[in-house]
């Protein structure tokens, strides 16, 4: 098992990191961080903006009492701050707020407000330190990450398909593209460690098509690769079939049910990895309570696609699954930007 204690090494890392976000003598940062966050976290940031003389607090709110039928995981949208109007306003009045907490800030109902203010976030997602290091933000990333969200701006269609048997549509025309390489120093800007990828939420009624999830794709809401294949048919942006007779399928199936919730079905965003520091089998390496699983939505030429909120289709829930693919060929209004999941061009 990894001990949690604030090795040297890591206070660095943390340190570049920060950095790297435009953060140094005299920034203005809040650390938030809640009762279930790994303490060390916070110990780490504390130490890196000391280190950087920047100016910072540390809030610490209590973890929500669990409200969902089943745990709620890998969502990115904390409801630590749900309610908490002292503490909106509080972050309101900083440069930086970097997040801790244990889902994250970045879906949160609040975090429009903030961001309004002027305030960016950085979102250092609820790793173990050992993972954060292996991924540290590179600034040779951000070009890369933001070559790959204008190609998503500038097609009209995704389509991806598999050996597997993946031949999915989706109509990308005016859909919200963005990513991050891990990190920005853009007002109001929005960054996570690990980082680097590039996604766009579709609108209504704009992705058909058949999904064929393959041994090694991982299911990332369970911290789990895939041991059978799971065949997922798409009809106007809804997932109405799970075929497959596998303990996969049957907690895919099981888990969707237990929401009792049409949206959990529908699809929030799809995209790609660009990280080559983040690894596909890394997580075999692992216990479950060292991972948040967020480096496996990055690793470079992965296909992305999840189920759940989606904001810009007017779709919110609390059920959501991260499922990235092996394997997989994008196109780009026809061109080739990730090839048998491989990076194409100037993207690889």
């Amino acid at each position: 098992m990894l001990q949690e204690i604030p090795e040297g090494k890591w206070v660095a890392a943390f340190r570049r990191a920060l950095k790297l976000n435009g953060i140094g003598a005299g920034t203005d940062v809040a650390i938030v961080a809640e009762s279930q966050s790994r303490p060390v976290m916070a110990q780490l940031c504390g130490l890196a903006l000391y280190d950087l003389g920047a100016r910072y607090s540390t809030i610490v709110l209590p973890s929500p009492a669990q409200t969902a039928p089943v745990p709620v995981k890998s969502t990115g949208a904390s409801n630590a701050i749900a309610g908490m109007r002292h503490v909106v306003e509080a972050l309101k009045q900083v440069e930086v707020v970097v997040d801790v907490t244990v889902e994250g800030l970045i879906h949160a109902e609040e975090w429009p407000e903030i961001e309004e203010a002027g305030a960016r976030l950085f979102t250092i997602c609820n790793e173990h330190p050992e993972i954060l290091e292996r991924t540290e933000p590179q600034a040779e990333l951000g070009p890369k990450v933001a070559m790959g969200i204008e190609m998503l701006r500038a097609a009209s269609e995704m389509r991806v398909t598999s050996k597997a048997g993946t031949d999915l549509f989706i109509d990308i025309r005016d859909a919200p593209c963005g990513g991050t390489p891990g990190f920005t120093t853009t007002p109001g800007g929005v960054a996570h460690w690990p980082g680097g990828l590039c996604l766009c939420f579709p609108g209504k009624d704009t992705v058909q098509g058949r999904i064929v999830m393959a041994p090694g794709d991982m299911n990332l809401t369970f911290k789990s690769y895939l041991r059978d294949p799971i065949t997922f048919t798409i009809e106007n942006d809804f997932i109405t079939s799970i075929a497959g007779d596998s303990l996969d399928a049957d907690l895919f199936r099981d888990y969707l049910a237990a929401w009792d919730d049409p949206v959990a079905y529908g699809l929030s965003h799809v995209g790609w990895g660009m990280n080559p520091a983040a690894r596909w089998e890394s997580m075999a390496l692992y216990d479950k309570r060292d991972v948040q699983a967020t480096e496996f939505r990055a690793w470079a030429g992965n296909f992305l696609w999840s189920t759940g909120s989606n904001q810009y289709a007017d779709r919110f829930t609390l059920g959501h699954f991260d499922l990235p693919m092996r394997g997989c060929t994008i196109h780009l209004d026809g061109d080739v930007v990730v090839k048998d999941g491989v990076l194409q061009g100037d993207l690889a």
